[in-house]
C-alpha cells in the first residue's frame, strides 16, 4: 500500500538558507511538528493541507525538470515514517536531497546521501534542550550542517558556549538571526569580534519577497 504523506505545501523557488542558498530548489513541506518555537514562521505547517503518495510527489516535482535540488522540510519531516520511502525514491531519480530537521528526533535512519540541516534550538526559541545529543553520531562534518537561529545576544552567547563545550568546530555551523527581531548587522558584528569560524546567514527569501 502506497500510503499518503501529510503535506503543507510543495513549491519551487530559490533556496534561501544553508550552503545551497541562491540555487533553484524544489521544496516539499511535510505537515506536523513536535515543537512550538516562539519565532516559528511556518505555523501553517502544523496542520495537514493535503496528502500525496510518494509516486504522486515525484510526478509533481518532475514537472520542474531539470531542477534537481530538493529540500524536504516541515514542520518536522521525520515525524512521518513514510519520509524514508520518499528519500529512497528521490535518490533513485538522482535528485540532490536536503533535509531540514529540528534536531529533536533521531537521525540514525536518515540515509548518508541526504544532506542534513539540523537545528539546535537556543533558549529564546522556547525549545532549549530539545536537541538529541546522540545525533552528533549521525551528522557528517564533511557535508551536513548545524544551524543556530539567534534571537538576541543571550542566544548568541549560549550558542557559542554550546559549540565550545561540545567541540564541534569541525562541523559546518550556521548562525542565522531571527527575521524582524534581530538586526543582521548585530549578529555579524558579534561573529567578527569573536573570530568564530562559522557561517553567518540571513534568510534570503525574506529579502527577495518581503511582502510574502
Amino acid at each position: 500500500m502506497n500510503k499518503k504523506l501529510d503535506l503543507a505545501e510543495i513549491f519551487y523557488s530559490l533556496q534561501g538558507e544553508s550552503s545551497f542558498a541562491g540555487f533553484p530548489c524544489l521544496f516539499i513541506r511535510l505537515a506536523g511538528c513536535n515543537l512550538r518555537c516562539n519565532y516559528c514562521d511556518t505555523t501553517f505547517a502544523f496542520e495537514t493541507k493535503f496528502g500525496l503518495s510518494v509516486d504522486e510527489i515525484i510526478e509533481k516535482i518532475e514537472e520542474y525538470s531539470p531542477v534537481n535540488l530538493v529540500e524536504i522540510t516541515g514542520g518536522e519531516p521525520l515525524l512521518q515514517d513514510e519520509v524514508y520511502m520518499l528519500f529512497h525514491a528521490l535518490h533513485q531519480k538522482k535528485f540532490t536531497l536536503l533535509l531540514e530537521t529540528n534536531g529533536s528526533l533521531s537521525l540514525e535512519k536518515v540515509p548518508d546521501y541526504v544532506i542534513k540541516i539540523v537545528d539546535v534550538k537556543c533558549p529564546e526559541s522556547g525549545e532549549e534542550g530539545s536537541f538529541l545529543m546522540e545525533n552528533f553520531r549521525f551528522i557528517d562534518p564533511e557535508k551536513d550542517e548545524i544551524k543556530f537561529v539567534i534571537t538576541n545576544k543571550w542566544d548568541y552567547e549560549w550558542a557559542k558556549k554550546f559549540i565550545f563545550r561540545f567541540k564541534i568546530f569541525e562541523y559546518r555551523i550556521i548562525f542565522s538571526p531571527v527575521s524582524e527581531i534581530l538586526e543582521p548587522h548585530f549578529l555579524a558584528d558579534w561573529i567578527i569580534a569573536d573570530k568564530l569560524p562559522i557561517r553567518f546567514q540571513i534568510q534570503l527569501h525574506k529579502y527577495f519577497w518581503k511582502d510574502n
